[in-house]
């Protein structure tokens, strides 16, 4: 209710747009999530998060111009460009050789400075969208080249994919190509405030180490360890960034991707839940801003598409979101762990020493009950590894092996939840907003439509 109080409507232009996209974030992935949070209270109902209490709001159909379920780039570029083209492409129409600008590009040519920064590689689908024109999204090495050429003013996220040229690997990486074009390049938020006043333009990516380990993604937030490079950094790193080029700009454009709630997705782990409350978090960063700036302030959180076909029901009329309470590292994380442990105790790992292991981190046994036949299932899951007729579970990010895919399979019959698909489904996504010109998300629109009306909300000039 405080937010419906505090959403005056604006008089005039959005001076500063927040355009948040949580990737695969369906509505029944919001749902859950506040669902869950008043299971933890102990009671039947919601317990609402920042963003989906916004006063506007809307139902998005995702459709791309090739298929009834879009990619991720199709997506994107629906989003930045308000275009729809085929799946895989990215800033270019259907032919996959038109070029079309972005609202990056709407708002800088207006004056604005332009932040784009995600939880996942720079490169990637959704960010790219936002300054790459390809046929083909997994052209990264060119899609980070052209993030290097472009005129925006600050870059976040985990690394670049493929930084070095793969048909001259002498020539100068990613790096040296951006910094010989004007970007100043740290690691890490400590890094990043020690740059923040001399850089001019600014890529802020993870530690070192962090990306040796995974330059695909910033760590999950059940898996980062307390210096990891968080959304919420990025977040407030981007407006502190932004808000010093007000000298020379006209306010700002900043462009936020929750990546990973789209990658526990397609795993069909339930870690989706605390990285989109991870979202929200980084999202209250900018509803903070919005405060002080309330008259000249658009915030607009949405998705691509959803993922996973998740469903609030196991065939029955209950729900038990609260297991997620019990879970402490995703699913990929666990895979990790029991490979780690076979790989110290070899043909000597006891069945005891992995139920420990499970029970420590999912609460299976003790605080999240199981029948007999799933006990049973995860026991013959693990004599199939140690004797090595096990069978891997391949999803679009990740590999499990047999006892990781059994768990999350009955963490989900646990909780009550289903899933019907690890790819991405054609079902409605929701759209937030509050601020300047907020009052434009309502009904249902098209993916295609967003980025138009917060172009029109800010005054910025389009080719529409």
């Amino acid at each position: 209710m405080l937010l419906m109080v505090l959403a005056v409507a604006a008089q005039g232009k959005a001076k500063y747009v927040f355009y948040f996209i949580g990737d695969g974030m369906g509505v029944n992935q919001v749902n859950a999530a506040e669902t869950y949070l008043a299971a933890l209270q102990g009671r039947i109902g919601i317990e609402p998060l920042c963003f989906p209490s916004f006063p506007h709001s809307a139902f998005v159909t995702t459709h791309s111009a090739t298929n009834g379920v879009t990619d991720s780039a199709a997506g994107g570029t629906a989003l930045a460009c308000g275009h729809k083209t085929k799946n895989g492409a990215l800033g270019v129409l259907k032919d996959q050789v038109t070029p079309i600008s972005s609202i990056a590009d709407w708002a800088r040519d207006a004056g604005a400075a332009v932040g784009i920064a995600t939880s996942v590689a720079v490169d990637h689908a959704t960010p790219a969208a936002f300054y790459a024109h390809v046929k083909e999204r997994h052209e990264q090495y060119t899609i980070g080249k052209q993030l290097t050429e472009s005129d925006n003013d600050f870059y976040a996220g985990s690394d670049f994919t493929i930084p070095n040229d793969p048909e001259h690997p002498n020539s100068p990486d990613l790096y040296q190509q951006a910094s010989a074009n004007g970007f100043t390049i740290v690691r890490g938020y400590a890094e990043y405030k020690k740059w923040a006043d001399k850089a001019k333009r600014m890529i802020l990516l993870q530690g070192k180490e962090a990306s040796n380990a995974d330059r695909y993604s910033i760590p999950y937030a059940l898996d980062r360890n307390a210096n990891d490079l968080t959304l919420t950094d990025i977040t407030k790193a981007g407006i502190d960034f932004l808000m010093k080029r007000q000298g020379e700009k006209n306010g700002f454009f900043m462009m936020v991707e929750g990546g990973k709630i789209d990658w526990a997705c397609h795993a069909n782990d339930m870690a989706f839940v605390p990285e989109l409350i991870d979202m929200d978090n980084a999202v209250k960063v900018a509803y903070e801003f919005y405060k002080q700036h309330p008259d000249e302030t658009l915030i607009v959180v949405t998705a691509d598409h959803e993922t996973g076909g998740f469903v609030l029901s196991g065939n029955t009329y209950e729900l038990h979101l609260d297991v997620i309470a019990h879970q402490r590292m995703t699913i990929e994380r666990l895979g990790k762990e029991l490979h780690k442990l076979h790989d110290q105790y070899g043909d000597k790992l006891k069945w005891e020493t992995v139920k420990e292991l499970i029970a420590a981190n999912f609460g299976f046994w003790d605080k999240v009950t199981l029948t007999e036949e799933q006990t049973s299932r995860l026991r013959k899951a693990f004599d199939h590894i140690m004797n090595g007729t096990g069978e891997s579970v391949l999803t679009l990010y990740q590999k499990d092996d047999e006892l990781a895919s059994t768990v999350k399979k009955i963490q989900s019959e646990c909780a009550l939840v289903g899933w019907q698909v690890t790819s991405h489904s054609n079902g409605y996504v929701p759209c937030f907003a509050i601020g300047a010109g907020a009052e434009q998300i309502h009904g249902r629109i098209d993916n295609t439509l967003i980025c138009r009306l917060i172009a029109k909300a800010a005054g910025w000039k389009t080719p529409f």
